[in-house]
């Protein structure tokens, strides 16, 4: 019914939070599950299931490689977080999945942080626009696009061109 994502603590430099990151199985069950009144925002929901959404795909992706992935997740004590960290023999990824259509400075200080800590990594913003882009020097890729480029006998690709 749900899955958890560990903290990534690999070689951390800085005071992280130590709880795991939970997500129902499917985003159908969590809008269900969520209650709701009028005091909600809209984004307190939306952004929650996207990020679900993601999650399923990237585990889908990650169990089904033969080389063994870890998929977790990055968030330090003052709260600058990363959704989606990807490690593994073939790569070492930072995802953040954004349900914005224009980035805002803060939209990134969580891959800039980590960037700082782990320049290895190939960052990028997954957000709801509708091109690639890059803002404040971080590859943007729109959460549809990605999805369906996301291919289980394929490795992640976060280098590609971004559109004039």
């Amino acid at each position: 019914m749900a899955f958890r994502l560990p903290v990534f603590t690999r070689k951390a430099k800085r005071a992280l939070i130590s709880h795991a990151k939970f997500y129902y199985f499917d985003v159908g069950v969590f809008r269900q599950l969520r209650p709701t009144g009028i005091l909600d925002r809209e984004a307190e929901l939306e952004g929650p299931a996207l990020e679900g959404l993601i999650a399923q795909h990237l585990r889908a992706w990650v169990q089904s490689q033969r080389e063994t992935y870890q998929l977790a997740f990055w968030r330090t004590r003052t709260q600058l977080e990363v959704d989606f960290i990807i490690y593994g023999p073939k790569g070492f990824f930072a995802i953040d999945v954004k349900r914005v259509v224009n980035l805002s400075p803060k939209d990134v200080s969580g891959l800039k942080a980590f960037q700082e800590e782990y320049p290895e990594a190939k960052c990028c913003v997954l957000y709801m626009g509708t091109h690639r882009t890059v803002y404040r020097n971080f590859l943007c890729i729109p959460v549809e696009e990605f999805l369906l480029n996301l291919k289980i006998d394929q490795p992640i690709q976060l280098d590609a061109a971004v559109a004039k």
